[in-house]
């Protein structure tokens, strides 16, 4: 299932942060929201996520919430989104989460985003996912793993053209307009 425009956002959950950070994510939520665009998260009332789903609804627009049931269980689940899709495991939930998107934004998080973000880059370059993904690098945030992704290329773990599976936005419009864009050359080769 896919609707007709929806991003996914992958982001923190933690709350020691600093407020740059919330800020950027509520920027990133009203700036989807304002497009008309529905936001798919993996669900979480607090951090990032948190922040991102308020200032979407905020703004009048529609959320959808991905999570695992074990998660709900321990009550984990933003309880004020427009929908909340449960689900039996983390894997069904990114499955789930790619589905519905047209385009994928990772703000800043940890292992959690890193691990979300790098698999959609995978799905994306053996065409498994024909979304645009955004790295949204706020602070500088993202500087040492685009590095390291150049530094792969660079000794040739990955090809050059897989530089273009990503792309990199420094404000919340950049983002959204990135994430949309329908111009993006999407053919990659997944021959290694």
């Amino acid at each position: 299932m896919k609707i007709d425009k929806a991003i996914t956002v992958y982001c923190a959950s933690s709350v020691t942060i600093d407020e740059v950070y919330f800020d950027a994510a509520s920027e990133l939520g009203t700036e989807i929201a304002k497009r008309g665009v529905t936001l798919v998260t993996g669900a979480g009332s607090m951090g990032l996520m948190g922040a991102v789903n308020d200032a979407a609804m905020a703004a009048g627009g529609t959320t959808i919430g991905v999570i695992p049931q074990f998660m709900v269980d321990r009550g984990w689940h933003h309880k004020g989104l427009s929908k909340l899709e449960i689900t039996d495991s983390m894997h069904s939930r990114k499955k789930i989460m790619a589905d519905l998107s047209v385009g994928a934004i990772a703000l800043p998080g940890g292992i959690g985003t890193f691990e979300e973000l790098l698999e959609i880059i995978t799905w994306r370059q053996l065409g498994l996912y024909d979304g645009n993904i955004v790295i949204y690098n706020i602070n500088g945030y993202y500087d040492n793993l685009l590095a390291m992704l150049d530094t792969a290329i660079d000794q040739k773990f990955m090809k050059p053209d897989h530089s273009h599976l990503w792309q990199v936005a420094d404000d919340a419009t950049e983002a959204v307009d990135m994430a949309l864009n329908t111009n993006i050359n999407k053919s990659f080769s997944a021959k290694f």
